[in-house]
């Protein structure tokens, strides 16, 4: 047997990261729904205000919104994208 050696045991606590991916649709089917009423109700008002540049403005505004809320990896892969054309060099 195994006498005078001592064992030592590592035991690995698991990983408890939070899931920020499930955080994140959570919050994408709170506020996506109340992000397009609100762009509807502010758009209607410029319509019946009949401010047609404030409008056209106000959506071109809300799909860029709306683009990045709900596309959120769009970000990296234009970034990448201006990098290449830059031909700026990758660190790594």
């Amino acid at each position: 047997m195994l006498q005078g050696v001592k064992v030592a045991v590592v035991l690995a606590a698991p990983k408890d990261d939070p899931n920020t991916q499930q955080l994140a649709e959570w919050l994408r089917n709170i506020f996506g729904p109340l992000f397009l009423v609100i762009v509807g109700i502010v758009a209607l008002f410029f319509l019946f205000t009949r401010e047609i540049t404030r409008f056209v403005q106000f959506i071109v505004l809300s799909i860029v919104i709306a683009i990045v809320f709900y596309y959120p990896g769009i970000i990296t892969m234009i970034a990448g994208g201006i990098v290449r054309a830059l031909g700026v060099q990758d660190s790594g």
